[in-house]
């Protein structure tokens, strides 16, 4: 049993301390900057007002579908948001567009998932995410369309925070953090010096000593809340490689079979992860043998949802409202999974 504790404890140290020097300083630190400008200076309610009842469907889903990456958000925080939205006159289209997407791609979780997994399942993620959630609001909009017209006959008004920074200067602001986190991944600390530098010039010609403190408590805010169960997770996952059994995970979530992807789907929906640490938990199962089609069947299914949130969502929508989107997510997990896994295995 000693032997055991160690070995489970040895494990989890190993992939902590592989993870520490291979992915913070150039990964997820320059991603943490990115989510707290992202939540500083660019306006929830300019990205929200789009998913009204009223507005047209292109825009409404394109926004919702893409959301992820504008507003940053987590699992956790997505709930509160979906519900203001839907509650003050959101379709339930775009609403559960945004509800799916919110979670699944923000900025963090697709750099990690491409920096963690491969190049092909980062990518994976985020496609498949924004068509995703595009699909699963369109089917719960045509199949609720009786309660939707009911909401057509109401105007939803959600304001928008005027001023803030040009465009120009938000684009040089941003495109430098961008390529800080780019090159930075990739070691070539020229061009992140380059970046560094654009960066710097930025601050001090467009941002006062307020807007800096305000980005870095942003930022601070998104290492707090994310960072203690990440690394929690990293931890976990080493231990599980080490736990469960090799055959196991071949059984049951390798290959590409309808089965294995049902599995992780449902898998993935139940477990509750908190953000980012269900890609190295992932990458325990691949390195043991979980076929590439469920890895990404639980990448979709496990952001978006979770035993807590069903219950949230349920209260919010309805009954039949809510467990149909989880049963939409399910399948559409399960979907994906097995056409991923028929071209990229």
């Amino acid at each position: 049993m000693g032997r055991l504790l160690s070995l489970v404890i040895k494990s989890g140290m190993d992939v902590f301390l592989d993870y520490l020097s291979a992915h913070v300083l150039t990964c997820l630190v320059p991603a943490f900057f990115i989510a707290g400008a992202i939540g500083v200076f660019i306006s929830q309610a300019s990205v929200l007002k789009y998913f009204g009842a009223q507005a047209k469907r292109i825009l409404s889903y394109g926004v919702a579908s893409v959301s992820g990456t504008i507003l940053a958000v987590c699992s956790c925080t997505v709930l509160p948001l979906f519900s203001g939205i839907y509650q003050r006159g959101a379709g339930i289209g775009p609403a559960t567009a945004f509800l799916y997407s919110g979670p699944a791609i923000n900025v963090l979780a697709i750099v990690y998932s491409a920096r963690l997994l491969g190049l092909d399942l980062g990518a994976g993620r985020a496609i498949g995410a924004i068509a995703f959630s595009i699909v699963i609001g369109l089917i719960m909009a045509f199949l609720f369309r009786k309660d939707e017209k009911e909401k057509m006959e109401q105007s939803m008004a959600l304001g928008i925070l005027e001023g803030g920074k040009k465009g120009h200067v938000l684009l040089i602001y941003f495109a430098s953090l961008v390529g800080i986190l780019i090159f930075a991944s990739q070691k070539r600390w020229i061009l992140t010096g380059i970046f560094f530098l654009v960066l710097f010039v930025t601050l001090r010609l467009w941002y006062d000593k307020e807007e800096i403190k305000e980005w870095l408590v942003a930022t601070w805010g998104f290492v707090k809340l994310i960072t203690p169960w990440l690394l929690l997770g990293v931890f976990a996952a080493g231990m599980i490689k080490a736990l469960i059994p090799e055959t196991l995970i071949q059984q049951w979530l390798g290959g590409n079979s309808l089965r294995s992807n049902f599995i992780a789907s449902v898998f993935g929906a139940l477990m509750y992860f908190a953000t980012l640490t269900e890609v190295p938990i992932i990458k325990a199962f691949l390195d043991m043998g979980m076929g590439r089609g469920p890895a990404l069947a639980l990448l979709l299914a496990g952001p978006a949802l979770s035993l807590p949130s069903m219950i949230v969502i349920i209260r919010v929508m309805g009954l039949k409202k809510g467990f149909t989107y989880i049963a939409l997510v399910v399948i559409m997990a399960t979907i994906t999974g097995m056409t991923f896994g028929h071209y990229f295995t």
